[in-house]
């Protein structure tokens, strides 16, 4: 627990750091903080705040700077921000009102590419969006013989969307039983879910043929991973940003795994998938996320909604050192937006 004048100081601190970008001393803290302390005081109070583990002092400057958990402190019990009202744009800053006409609704994959990059604009630094999950519903199932007990699973959703998959079979069925599965399959379960398809299987498979059971029970799984596959796109805009943040410039090795997390996304979705089932806008700072485990990095993302569901979730990743109370405007309002577009096609 920290009384009021440690908790006003380090608010101070980190404000001017995130500002300035430089270790902040204690003649400065003096000035802004607006308390009237002496300098030996200051000085005590930083010694105690860097004791806790929230600010830390760099080995070129008798400053100090905000550790991850000074952030953490400042964002969950020091940030004041208001979440933005689409429909009073006036009170909005002027490049995040102009957001608004920059999503059309043509197409979701294009608006999903547009939020991406508008994310990245508004906040100099990454921008990332999911897309809008599919519900994983067939409305037409094919099985085609490959020979050497494989089989590949056609998998066509009602938007025309194809998906194929490769099974491999505990036998070798002909071509006249695969089709018997296929047209058994798309008569009982055409326009479910795989997900109904599988609950339904449960309570129907001792009904079916052993042939028939085996192959329904394949292909559902196949559909399960081909739904995931083709859901779980992230979209990524703007990682160059990060070359010209002074935090990260002069780290390689740093900017090399941010990359490398930027190109494979699968790390990236697991985190943005945890946050889609969040209400509001989260941060992860410093490695918090166990998903980007860097401490230098901070992440904000929210959740959009498309007809009063959840579909996917944005976000902005850029230093610890980011102005959290603009980033968070940005992401929620974003997040609004997108969802007001996609819901409005």
């Amino acid at each position: 627990m920290l009384d009021d004048r440690a908790r006003t100081l380090l608010k101070t601190l980190v404000e001017r750091y995130i500002v300035d970008g430089q270790p902040v001393g204690s003649r400065t803290l003096s000035r802004a903080s607006g308390l009237d302390l002496s300098p030996a005081t200051i000085r005590n109070v930083m010694a105690d705040l860097e004791e806790l583990g929230l600010i830390a002092s760099p080995h070129t400057s008798s400053g100090r700077v905000p550790t991850a958990r000074g952030y953490r402190l400042f964002v969950d019990t020091m940030l004041t921000a208001r979440p933005l009202d689409l429909d009073h744009l006036e009170h909005v800053p002027p490049d995040v009102a102009a957001a608004r006409g920059q999503l059309h609704p043509d197409q979701p994959q294009r608006v999903i590419a547009q939020a991406a990059s508008l994310l990245s604009s508004l906040s100099s630094f990454v921008g990332v969006v999911t897309a809008p999950r599919k519900p994983g519903v067939f409305s037409h199932i094919e099985f085609l013989r490959l020979g050497d007990k494989r089989v590949l699973v056609i998998l066509v959703a009602p938007d025309g969307d194809v998906q194929n998959r490769v099974i491999f079979t505990a036998r070798d069925y002909t071509q006249p039983e695969l089709l018997e599965a296929s047209n058994y399959l798309n008569a009982h379960y055409a326009g479910l879910t795989i997900e109904a398809v599988r609950e339904r299987l449960k309570n129907e498979i001792e009904a079916l043929r052993g042939e028939i059971a085996a192959l329904m029970q394949a292909a559902v799984q196949a559909g399960t991973e081909a739904m995931a596959e083709s859901s779980d796109q992230v979209v990524v805009s703007g990682e160059r940003n990060l070359l010209g943040v002074q935090d990260f410039g002069n780290d390689l090795p740093s900017l090399r795994r941010l990359f490398d997390l930027f190109e494979h996304k699968t790390e990236l979705m697991r985190l943005l998938d945890v946050s889609s089932r969040a209400e509001g806008v989260r941060i992860y700072i410093g490695g918090e996320s166990q998903v980007v485990p860097f401490e230098e990095l901070s992440v904000v993302t929210a959740p959009y909604e498309v007809d009063g569901r959840v579909v996917g979730t944005l976000g902005v990743i850029g230093p610890t050192r980011m102005a959290y109370e603009r980033m968070i405007q940005i992401v929620d309002i974003t997040a609004r937006l997108v969802g007001n577009v996609l819901s409005a096609r």
